[in-house]
């Protein structure tokens, strides 16, 4: 079996293992330059699945990635942009579908962190690029700056 991951810090499912307690896994970075989120990561043949936290206050700056991209949140509420849609508060139970190359961000409401699982294709890694280019850390609300 093939066990180079894609993503550093994820693990690669197959040859006889299967089953993935990912609350007791340790996490990564899964959005280096551009946002807070952090979580374990699992790398299938084509597929990756991360279940993602981002503090409350905080997430991802706008940002693409050549990967389509679906987020299920768990816990919290998130204020989701995509492409050139209106902004939208969602929360537990929500299913967001981000196509390949489409701007968009998440961002952690005030109120709790949040918690969402995310699958990926594996054609590119779990990272994306910041649109602005700066790729000089997640977004932070006012007095939610990382400390």
């Amino acid at each position: 079996m093939n066990t180079n991951t894609k993503n550093k810090g994820a693990v690669k499912a197959g040859d006889g293992t299967y089953i993935f307690a990912l609350p007791e896994m340790a996490g990564m970075e899964a959005g280096i330059g551009y946002s807070t989120a952090f979580g374990p990561v699992v790398e299938g043949e084509r597929m990756q699945v991360g279940l993602i936290s981002k503090p409350r206050g905080t997430g991802a700056k706008p940002h693409t990635h050549p990967n389509e991209q679906w987020n299920y949140i768990v816990q919290g509420t998130l204020r989701v942009s995509i492409g050139d849609q209106p902004e939208r508060l969602c929360g537990p139970g929500t299913l967001l579908y981000f196509p390949a190359n489409i701007v968009h961000s998440t961002v952690a409401t005030l109120d709790e962190d949040v918690v969402f699982l995310t699958v990926k294709d594996l054609s590119h890694g779990i990272h994306g690029k910041a649109v602005d280019g700066t790729m000089d850390g997640g977004y932070f609300e006012p007095g939610f700056e990382n400390k």
